[in-house]
């Protein structure tokens, strides 16, 4: 008998001030259907003190409410300091940890761990790898379709699969900032003006179409992956939790949704609309999962199969 399919809430990619991340999560706690929340900065160190402040604070109230938390850590480790956040969250025996970056891999191995979706993990023998690494759960990279998730899942029956399955989808990220960049800043001094724009700086194309989006040194996708009509497909190739990245909407409605979906109370394509309604600030994609350009959305009638 399958399991009933959990939803993860993944951590918040941009700069929020440290109140309004506290906030969010306690409200997580209390009102989200998520089975586990994984909390802290993954997309540049520079942060970490805008959040540090309130961590324990938001730990206690989101385990008080029965979630699992799991700790993030870098998506790139390029300096000293940071290496020393790595290491210092390799000896965490409190609560689960998840890689992010290959680094991490190295130093978690051999005690249980989840792995993020920036870590390229595009067959069953590294998943099933990882697994005997210690590795409890792996979040798929986003830009893998439906056949490589479906054959993931086959290969590897033993591990404990995540999709992405809500959110600007992470593309890349780099040692250097372009949205410091943009507003005439650098790295070093960059004043921290990601913070302007707490759900990405869009960036447009020549003819001045949306093409991307900037979070720091994190490029993201303009659109927002939505995998509402495809999450029965998935649940029947075998995945056991789909991950909503946060973004500046009602996360605890969007949570709502994708549950509702899981448990077939509501139909994707009535789903979507709603969704559209909780965030229309991002056209929805899910061109990856069909195996198609990644800003694309593929449709799905009511009763389509496969």
């Amino acid at each position: 008998m399958k399991r009933r399919p959990e939803l993860t809430l993944g951590p918040v990619y941009f700069l929020w001030d440290g109140p309004r991340w506290r906030d969010f999560h306690f409200r997580i706690a209390d009102e989200a259907p998520v089975e586990r929340v994984v909390i802290g900065e993954t997309v540049c160190s520079k942060r970490q003190h805008f959040i540090e402040p309130h961590l324990a604070e938001v730990i206690e109230r989101l385990e008080r409410a029965g979630k699992t938390v799991i700790l993030s850590s870098l998506a790139l480790v390029t300096l000293e300091r940071e290496g020393r956040q790595i290491r210092e969250l390799a000896e965490e025996r409190d609560h689960l940890v998840e890689a992010n970056d290959l680094s991490a891999l190295g130093l978690f191995a051999g005690h249980a761990h989840t792995v993020g979706p920036l870590v390229n993990v595009y067959n069953g023998a590294t998943a099933r790898l990882l697994a005997a690494r210690g590795a409890t759960r792996i979040c798929l990279p986003p830009e893998l379709p439906f056949t490589s998730v479906e054959k993931i899942a086959a290969d590897a029956p033993d591990v404990a699969l995540e999709v992405f399955a809500f959110g600007r989808t992470p593309l890349a990220i780099s040692a250097r900032c372009a949205h410091a960049r943009s507003k005439g800043k650098i790295k070093d001094n960059c004043l921290f003006v990601c913070g302007d724009d707490p759900d990405g700086l869009t960036v447009k194309t020549l003819d001045r179409q949306p093409f991307l989006s900037l979070n720091g040194v994190q490029t993201l996708s303009h659109t927002c992956q939505t995998l509402l009509g495809d999450l029965p497909d998935l649940v029947d190739a075998g995945i056991s939790s789909f991950r909503l990245s946060p973004q500046t909407c009602d996360m605890v409605a969007v949570a709502r949704l994708y549950r509702d979906v899981l448990d077939g109370k509501r139909d994707g394509a009535d789903a979507l609309a709603s969704l559209a309604d909780i965030y229309p600030d991002a056209p929805f994609s899910n061109g990856f999962h069909h195996a198609r350009e990644g800003a694309a959305f593929i449709a799905r009638s009511r009763n389509a199969s496969g």
